[in-house]
């Protein structure tokens, strides 16, 4: 579903990625850890183009994404969500009008079509009722669930997550995180989740991969990451929760 290869970006002389390399397969869950600076949203922005790479290539369903022209690269971007860290919900937008932005802007459903969409998506976050309300008016943890909804109201077959339960509870998080675990199941669809949430991880990823010095110098299952004696592993994730 994803490959990227020999992948670098540098800012102003610092490489934040360094060429790096990972395939992700269809169906799979693959979280990204990482330090918070370490470039673990610049690879995100890099595999849609928010951001073009110094070097490399990104190939999602075997097209290099990267020798794409705008009109090609908006054709496959159709297919892919993203869930941004702040949930990025437009606040002069009631959420059915957030909802219905990506709907009338990139396809060509019917009215009826859209609101069909939009009730089905907010039955599956469980905020039916919050149709109506403003993003001023929802809790952090509602924002992400209709943020969740407008990533996958376009049926992707790509989800890219940046940081999907920052700044909530451990109880939130583990409901976003199981939530976000059913709706993957019902898409049938391929994510990429970038994280420094172990508890978020746990119950998504299928298999990890931890970005340091622009490398993903480490890789495995949470669990093999977890219990590893390696002294960097042991510090990012903590002796306490290694030793649990």
């Amino acid at each position: 579903m994803v490959e990227i290869k020999n992948l670098s970006k540098a800012f102003d002389g610092m490489v934040v990625l360094d060429d790096v390399s990972l395939k992700v397969n269809q169906g799979e869950k693959v979280v990204i850890f990482g330090r918070s600076g370490t470039g673990k949203s610049v690879l995100l922005k890099c595999i849609v183009r928010l951001l073009e790479p110094d070097n490399g290539e990104v190939l999602i369903d075997e097209v290099n994404v990267l020798n794409l022209s705008i009109k090609k690269l908006n054709e496959i971007r159709k297919n892919i969500g993203f869930l941004f860290q702040g949930s990025a919900l437009y606040d002069s937008m009631s959420v059915r009008e957030n909802l219905d932005f990506p709907l009338v802007r990139n396809f060509n459903f019917s009215f009826e079509e859209r609101e069909k969409k939009i009730k089905t998506v907010l039955k599956d976050v469980s905020l039916m009722d919050a149709i109506n309300k403003m993003p001023s008016e929802l809790s952090g943890g509602m924002k992400k669930r209709i943020g969740l909804a407008r990533t996958i109201i376009t049926d992707p077959g790509l989800i890219l997550y940046d940081e999907p339960t920052t700044g909530l509870d451990p109880i939130t998080t583990k409901e976003i995180s199981e939530l976000i675990v059913d709706l993957q199941k019902d898409l049938n669809s391929t994510s990429i989740i970038v994280t420094h949430d172990l508890i978020c991880a746990k119950i998504i990823a299928d298999y990890a991969v931890v970005l340091t010095d622009g490398k993903f110098k480490y890789q495995g299952s949470i669990k093999e990451l977890t219990s590893s004696k390696d002294p960097f592993l042991r510090n990012f994730f903590g002796t306490e929760i290694i030793e649990a």
